[in-house]
C-alpha cells in the first residue's frame, strides 16, 4: 500500500507526465464524442443483412449478459489497473483514443443491417449506448478488439496477457453466438487492433516507453 501512494506522490510532481495524462484524457474524450456520434449516424441508415458462413451455421444463444455486463466489468478491471501504476494510464487512454477514433470512422462507411436471427439487445443506459451503440455499429466488433488491444498493451505480464486472450476469446465467440456481429467483423479486428497499437506506439513513443518504465510485477 506504501509503494501505490509513493507512485501518485511521485508523479503528481512531474509535469511531463502530467501533460500526457491531460492530453490522453482529452484525446479519449473526443474519440468517445466521435464514436458516439458515428453510433448515431449509423442507425439513421438501414442496409440489408448478408450471408455468412459462420453464421448460417451457428445456433443464435442469448448473450446480452456477456455483451453488456461483461464487458462494463472489464472495463472497470482495466480502470483499476489504470489506478494501480498511473504511469501506464496515458497510454492505456491513447490506444483506446486511436482504437475508437478509427472504429469511427469504419462505422460511417459501410451500412449493413445486423445478421439474420441476432438476439434482442436491451436499449441499455448512456454508457451502453456511448460505446456499443443500436446493434448497426458493426465493423469492426469493439468486443474483440479491445480485450485484444488490453493483451496487446498488457503482453509483458503474463497472467494479464492470458487473462485478456482468454477474453477476446469469450467475447468474440459470444457475439458471433448471438449473431451481433458477422465473422468479418470479428476476425479483422484481432488485425486492425495490432495496427493501431504498432501506430500508437509510433505516435505516443514516450508514453509508451513510460508505461514500461517499471518491472513487469503487480
Amino acid at each position: 500500500m506504501k509503494n501505490f501512494f509513493e507512485r501518485y506522490r511521485f508523479l503528481k510532481s512531474d509535469r511531463v507526465f502530467l501533460l500526457q495524462l491531460l492530453t490522453a484524457i482529452a484525446l479519449f474524450a473526443v474519440s468517445l464524442y466521435f464514436n458516439y456520434a458515428a453510433n448515431n449516424y449509423t442507425a439513421g441508415f438501414t442496409g440489408n443483412s448478408v450471408n455468412d458462413i459462420i453464421l448460417d451455421h451457428l445456433p443464435t444463444v442469448k448473450v446480452d449478459d456477456i455483451f453488456y455486463e461483461g464487458a462494463l466489468i472489464m472495463a472497470a478491471f482495466v480502470t483499476l489497473l489504470g489506478l494501480y501504476k498511473p504511469h501506464r494510464a496515458p497510454f492505456i487512454l491513447k490506444s483506446l483514443a486511436i482504437f475508437f477514433g478509427v472504429r469511427s470512422f469504419f462505422l460511417i462507411l459501410t451500412h449493413l443491417a445486423p445478421p439474420l436471427h441476432a438476439i434482442t439487445l436491451p436499449s441499455g443506459n448512456f454508457v451502453e449506448r456511448l460505446v456499443s451503440g443500436s446493434g448497426d455499429d458493426l465493423f469492426f466488433s469493439a468486443h474483440t478488439g479491445f480485450p485484444f488491444l488490453m493483451a496487446l498493451l498488457f503482453w509483458d505480464h503474463k497472467i494479464f496477457r492470458w487473462i485478456f486472450l482468454g477474453l477476446t476469446l469469450l467475447f468474440g465467440f459470444s457475439v458471433l453466438l448471438g449473431h451481433l456481429h458477422y465473422s468479418i467483423d470479428v476476425f479483422s479486428a484481432l488485425f486492425i487492433t495490432y495496427g493501431i497499437f504498432q501506430i500508437t506506439k509510433w505516435l505516443f513513443k514516450k508514453d509508451y516507453q513510460l508505461s514500461h518504465c517499471c518491472a513487469p510485477t503487480f
